[in-house]
């Protein structure tokens, strides 16, 4: 065992043998907020890569946590871990694109697609990617934007390719990916997400290929199926009132891994600082006395790779979903946004329901979302959950900060000052909902279609 490991282990003895307190006296502490971090945004854990072993070892802490806090397993669960498998896909071979029946130069590809693509193409200019047309393969000139935004346009309108100049900012990106392209993944038993492949041409291959928009274009890249696990860490705090119904507090442990340059990824505002929280809030709310309501404690596994750790919990919740009251998902809580007030967190979503309005009464530190043409509320775990009907929102700090899917997000950068103001503000507001008879409701059109 390192010296590291050791001193981990030691401080999570020390945290979870720590006296219980008065609820009305209850005080997040600074080290035991480092002390998680410490841990799980440790080279030890490697970056804990979606559906890994390092992911696993961080689900096996937070699970030792919730035992240590006095937590109990779920109802009709064995133990605190819901494993499940994932089916991911990745290149088998060279991606092949022809135009017009005739063989074009081979595509380098960023982002995979399981089934291959035929059909129509046409020029898009890339200015605006609300005016992405509908058709199956698009050419995009403009270059200016994000690829991947482009890529999240396109898929929302039924393109099923996107092929861009090669750029310096796409061999950034191939560089990045290790030379693979990144493909979708699925639970075991469903079929995988469909979005729009993402590839580029050279500059003097890519003019020929525009050259001969409207025709039929066809791409088909090779694939091999792997399998991996996934883990959720799951802990229970049973209410005085079964009827009352149950909290959900969630936020997921996994982040991006190891690149393939050998850079460690080490996530620890994204997000183990919302895993942090959970565990803080876990902590509190098991010293206090009962509440009304159970409470659910989740640290979900492969959010990074599509949601599927939150998916998988809300095809298989331990207690029906129509008795969760409300779910509050935590997510990049390390760093304070400079746009809102100083110790305010935003909610995504806010306007959609009632439940920020009832945090914010009881003396939480959340308010909307200032940036709504993120969509935000669509892209961490409470949506899974969303689309199922439950009243769904992240509570996250500073949602665009620079350090984000970046080498620089480490324990160094992170405000532990800040997470721990941020946790502090949300054990009364927490309590008080699991002691309400209040249920926080959708507003009208606010709940999410499930797509």
């Amino acid at each position: 065992m390192t010296k590291h490991l050791f001193l981990a282990g030691a401080l999570a003895f020390a945290m979870t043998a720590s006296p219980a307190l008065a609820q009305d006296k209850w005080t997040v502490r600074p080290e035991w907020v480092r002390a998680h971090e410490s841990f799980l945004a440790s080279d030890a854990l490697q970056g804990r890569g979606s559906a890994t072993r390092d992911e696993a070892i961080a689900a096996a802490y937070v699970a030792s946590q919730f035992e240590g806090y006095g937590l109990k397993p779920a109802p009709g669960m064995p133990g605190y871990l819901q494993p499940a498998k994932i089916i991911r896909y990745a290149a088998g071979g060279p991606a092949t694109l022809t135009i017009g029946g005739k063989p074009a130069a081979a595509p380098t590809v960023l982002v995979g697609s399981v089934d291959p693509v035929s059909g129509t193409s046409a020029v898009f200019d890339g200015e605006d990617p609300a005016k992405v047309p509908h058709v199956d393969v698009l050419f995009v000139t403009g270059g200016k934007g994000s690829p991947m935004a482009l890529v999240r346009a396109a898929t929302a309108v039924g393109v099923k390719l996107v092929i861009v100049r090669e750029s310096e900012m796409t061999q950034n990106m191939v560089k990045g990916l290790g030379g693979k392209p990144r493909l979708p993944a699925g639970l075991e038993g469903k079929a995988p997400p469909s979005y729009a492949a993402l590839a580029t041409l050279p500059s003097a291959d890519f003019d020929k290929a525009i050259a001969l928009a409207g025709a039929p274009v066809s791409f088909v890249l090779p694939v091999v199926k792997e399998e991996a696990i996934t883990t959720n860490a799951i802990g229970w705090l049973p209410g005085s009132d079964p009827k009352a119904g149950v909290i959900l507090v969630s936020a997921h442990l996994d982040h991006l891994g190891v690149r393939p340059d050998g850079t460690i990824m080490h996530g620890a505002n994204d997000d183990a600082s919302g895993t942090t929280a959970v565990l803080e809030l876990a902590r509190a709310m098991a010293a206090a006395k009962q509440t009304k309501r159970g409470l659910l404690f989740v640290a979900y596994g492969s959010e990074e790779i599509g949601g599927y750790g939150s998916s998988y919990f809300g095809d298989h919740p331990p207690v029906p979903l129509d008795q969760i009251v409300a779910n509050i998902e935590i997510e990049m809580i390390g760093a304070q946004d400079p746009k809102l007030p100083a110790g305010t967190m935003m909610m995504t979503g806010f306007e959609r329901s009632t439940l920020g309005e009832t945090l914010k009464a009881h003396g939480a530190l959340v308010t909307s979302d200032p940036y709504p043409d993120q969509h935000f509320f669509e892209r961490s775990d409470n949506y899974s959950l969303a689309v199922r009907g439950v009243v769904a929102h992240t509570i996250s700090g500073w949602a665009v900060t620079p350090n984000y899917h970046t080498a620089q997000d480490t324990l160094e950068n992170l405000d532990i000052a800040f997470m721990t103001r941020a946790i502090q503000s949300l054990v009364a507001p927490l309590q008080s909902l699991a002691n309400s008879a209040a249920k926080p409701e959708w507003k009208p059109g606010g709940r999410p279609e499930k797509k």
